[in-house]
């Protein structure tokens, strides 16, 4: 059974920092591109990070400079590294796992960023 489980997720003021987490199981991690997505209400999910099996990355303009994304396929983990958190991050936080067509979500995290 194929599980993607996301950590990390809390509420945070403007300009602090999270470090959300992805475990993945059921799958042979290292071969799968993983992405982080958010949605926030009534908006589209949207790519936030993204890491391809060699390590190379992107990022959405957004958040470019304040976000890191990481891989570990040790530990079969995917990680988040959230700096100078804006309200505007405020969303539900989820990882995806692709390899070719076939793709896995996990169940989100929420990140919520007030004073």
């Amino acid at each position: 059974q194929v599980q993607l489980v996301e950590s990390g997720g809390g509420l945070v003021q403007p300009g602090g920092s999270l470090r959300l987490s992805c475990a993945a199981s059921g799958i042979r991690f290292s071969i799968y591109a993983m992405g982080w997505y958010r949605q926030s209400p009534g908006k589209q999910r949207e790519l936030v990070a993204h890491i391809t099996t060699d390590g190379s990355t992107n990022y959405a303009d957004s958040v470019k400079g304040r976000f890191t994304i990481s891989r570990d396929n040790a530990k079969n983990t995917v990680n988040l590294q959230m700096n100078s958190l804006k309200p505007e991050d405020t969303a539900v936080y989820y990882c995806k796992g692709t390899w070719y067509s076939v793709s896995y979500w996990g169940q989100g995290t929420q990140v919520t960023v007030s004073s």
